[in-house]
Order: structure tokens, then sequence, then C-alpha cells
């Protein structure tokens, strides 16, 4: 009995250890509300289990992270159409989060849509991914897992930055093995310098390019040295994100229309706003300047709240 009482503990333990190994607390939400089709929508249903287990049982690091230190996100799958038999075309939502030292709240890390996502499937079949043979054996099928690991190993790089400058790299490494080695076949886009100005091979450009080192500095500085500090210091904390706003502001003159100044921007007008809110005269007018020029689908926002 008391073997029996150990072997329980022992496996316990192993299990409890497994769930804290995973770094992505994912939510895949699959949507067809825009496919007019005869074919059982159960397989949309299918899929997004199959997505859901691949996001967040696959091991993406080396590290050990806790039960909170888990990576909060969301990748919503919108098809839009059925190309032929079993291959979709759709769009890719996709949201991440990191919690604020000391508080509830989660700062946006990542607020994006891919926009175009074309992929194979067939219901139950494996959703594997294998970043030593990226393309796979069937290219619409291995577009799948790339998009989403690509994604996967882009969000834990922006999150090891925020804690560390530059210590997100090896991940944005690994995102770039999949870009040169991303699956290639009829209407796959997004991973090629040619696909557009904004896609996966511009965004991972712009986070491995060592002229651009400046943007792991913009990250470090507005999410450590800033947000974390808000609840022990609110005037140091809004300098520092002051600082990182100028920085950015800094690069961008150097670095006009890079992928990586709009990404970095997205959803973050309230928070920026709600940061300000009780700055000072100087540091509000300092704010609408920077945001005109690096937020400028909010620019009037900016001005109207922070008057």
């Amino acid at each position: 009995m008391k073997a029996k009482l150990i072997y329980i503990v022992l496996f316990s333990v192993m299990i409890s250890n497994a769930t804290q190994a995973q770094e992505l607390q994912a939510k895949v939400t699959v949507l067809a509300s825009r496919v007019n089709t005869t074919v059982d929508r159960k397989i949309f249903t299918t899929l997004q289990q199959q997505l859901n287990s691949f996001m967040n049982n696959r091991k993406w690091t080396g590290d050990v992270f806790k039960a909170n230190e888990k990576i909060e996100c969301s990748f919503i799958i919108n098809i839009e159409s059925i190309v032929e038999q079993n291959l979709y075309k759709a769009s890719l939502t996709i949201q991440a989060a990191r919690p604020v030292y000391n508080a509830s709240y989660q700062a946006a890390m990542v607020n994006f849509v891919d926009p175009e996502m074309v992929f194979r499937y067939v219901e139950f079949q494996p959703i594997e991914f294998n970043e030593n043979r990226v393309q796979g054996t069937e290219p619409g099928a291995a577009n799948l897992t790339a998009v989403l690991s690509f994604w996967a190993y882009t969000i834990i790089g922006l999150d090891y930055d925020s804690f560390s400058p530059k210590t997100g790299e090896s991940f944005f490494r690994k995102a770039q093995n999949i870009v040169n080695n991303a699956p290639e076949g009829k209407s796959i886009s997004g991973w090629r310098v040619f696909d557009g100005l904004r896609n996966r091979y511009w965004l991972n450009e712009n986070l491995i390019n060592t002229r651009y080192n400046i943007i792991h500095d913009v990250i470090y500085t507005y999410y450590r040295s800033g947000l974390d500090k808000m609840i022990d210091n609110e005037n140091e904390s809004r300098a520092s994100v002051l600082q990182a706003l100028n920085q950015l502001y800094a690069f961008n003159r150097e670095n006009p229309n890079t992928m990586i100044v709009q990404f970095l921007m997205q959803g973050k007008a309230n928070e920026i706003i709600g940061i300000f809110k009780k700055g000072t005269a100087q540091e509000k007018a300092k704010v609408i300047e920077l945001m005109a020029v690096l937020d400028v689908v909010n620019s009037a926002k900016y001005k109207d709240d922070l008057k």
C-alpha cells in the first residue's frame, strides 16, 4: 500500500512537472461562418481541438515555465474560402499578452492580423511540426503548423526580450529557420521578401537585423523598466516608457517604414494613454508629438485624451 502511495505521488509530480513545462497558454479558435459548404462542419471543431493540443502540449523551449509564467496568447483562424477539396484560405489573428509585475494587468505584446494563410487539412490527420523538415511532404498541410510555429517562436522571443534585452534572439532564429525553409505551393504566401511589406518575412527580418538592435532595448525599456515598475514608482515608470517611445521615434526617423514599428504599436493606444493620463503637461505634449508619427491611425485619439 505504501509503495502504491509513493507511486501515485511520484506520478502526480511527473504530471505536474509536465503541465508546468509548456510555455504557452494558448487558445486557438477556428471560425468558418463565411464558408458556404456541404462539408460536415464538425471538421472545423476537430481542427480546433487538434490545434489547441498542438500549441499547448508542444515543448517550444528548453526552459521550465511555472503555471503563472505561461504566455497567454490567442489565435483566431477565420476561414474565408475553400480553394479546392481540403484546401482552405484563411486569415489569422494573433494576440499575446505579458503580465505586469505586481499587478493583475496584462500588457499586450502582439496584436496582429496575418492576412493570408492557405493550408490543407483532412479531418483527424496528425498535426505535426518538425523544425528540421519544415516543408514536410505536403506543402499545404505543412504550412498550417509552419505558420503557427513561426508565431509561437516570435511570441516567446518577444516575451524573453521584455525581461532581458536580446534574450529572445534564439527564438527569433528558430522563426527565421521556418522562414528560410517555408513550404512552397499554390497560393502560399507571407514567407518571401516579394510577398508584401507587412508579412512574416519582414517581421522576422526586422527582429534579427543587427542594425535594428535598438528595437530589443525598446521592448525591454517599455515593459521591464517601464510597466513593471508602475506600482512601485509611477513617475519613474512613466519616464521609462517615454524613453522607449523616444528611442522608437529615433529609430523610425533613421529607418522609415519598417514593419516592426507598426507591429509594436498595434493595440497600444489605450495603454499608452492610460499611462500618461496622470503625466505632466510636458510628458503629455511629448507623447502626442511622438505618437503622431509612431501611431498615425490613433493620433487624434492621443490629442483628445491627453489634452
